[in-house]
């Protein structure tokens, strides 16, 4: 499956990120919220871990969903430059050999690392993933791992996905959809929906009709849609972490 330069659309939020930067096993990561019982692990897009977007998102879920955030490093240190990204100039950006050094074969055991951690060390895990992050998110909520890695899952406009990794969700699963995805295409989504609902998990799909694939992390809040659009998936993803990894 290839990523298409809808998937590239950028643009910075306002705002300065609050939190501070560690490690979470040997993962550069930025992290932010203290709670000492409840974590939510996030799973970048292609700009990674310092990208001004999520750093912000981190600080949101911190507050509002009352847990420590972790935003690690999956690209080994390589830091997209976002400028001619956000400019629209996609020669100068080689996806294909980007993936070839980030695919999912190579990132997957430092996935799976850093979120055995945050298992070992809080009693609530959770975990989201954006575009490329979002096979990943899967994969964490996969029925292989006794016991679970993770508590819950949220995707948001998921890339790389396949239908095995639908097949084996063993944790409740919440997908944030925008109405134009040709990665997450029609076909996924109805193999989604046909799918999920037989494996006993609780399910959520939130759908943001007129968006693209890409705009409920990157895209231009000072759009009417986009902003809603993105305060929406926000409010979901906070209001399906609160459901889960809280105790009421």
């Amino acid at each position: 499956m290839s990523m298409s330069s809808c998937c590239l659309k950028g643009f910075k939020w306002s705002g300065t990120p609050v939190g501070k930067t560690g490690k979470l096993g040997d993962n550069d990561t930025y992290i932010t919220g203290d709670n000492p019982d409840v974590a939510i692990l996030i799973i970048h897009d292609i700009f990674g871990w310092t990208f001004p977007n999520l750093r912000l998102l981190a600080d949101h879920f911190a507050q509002e969903a009352n847990a420590t955030v972790y935003l690690p490093d999956y690209f080994g240190g390589e830091i997209v430059d976002p400028a001619p990204i956000l400019a629209g100039d996609w020669a100068k950006f080689d996806i294909g050999a980007f993936l070839g050094r980030n695919g999912r074969h190579v990132r997957e055991p430092e996935l799976f690392t850093t979120a055995k951690v945050l298992r070992q060390q809080y009693k609530k895990v959770g975990a989201i993933g954006y575009c490329y992050g979002g096979w990943a998110a899967l994969r964490l909520g996969a029925k292989e791992h006794s016991p679970p890695l993770v508590d819950c899952i949220s995707t948001g406009h998921p890339s790389l996905l396949t239908n095995k990794d639908i097949d084996e969700i063993a944790v409740p699963v919440q997908f944030l959809a925008p109405e134009h995805d040709p990665i997450f295409t029609a076909e996924l989504k109805t193999y989604t929906f046909a799918t999920v609902p037989t494996l006993g998990v609780d399910f959520d799909y939130r759908y943001f009709p007129g968006q693209e694939h890409g705009a409920l992390i990157r895209g231009d809040e000072k759009k009417e849609g986009e902003r809603i659009a993105m305060a929406r998936a926000k409010d979901a993803a906070v209001g399906w972490f609160n459901h889960f990894l809280h105790e009421f």
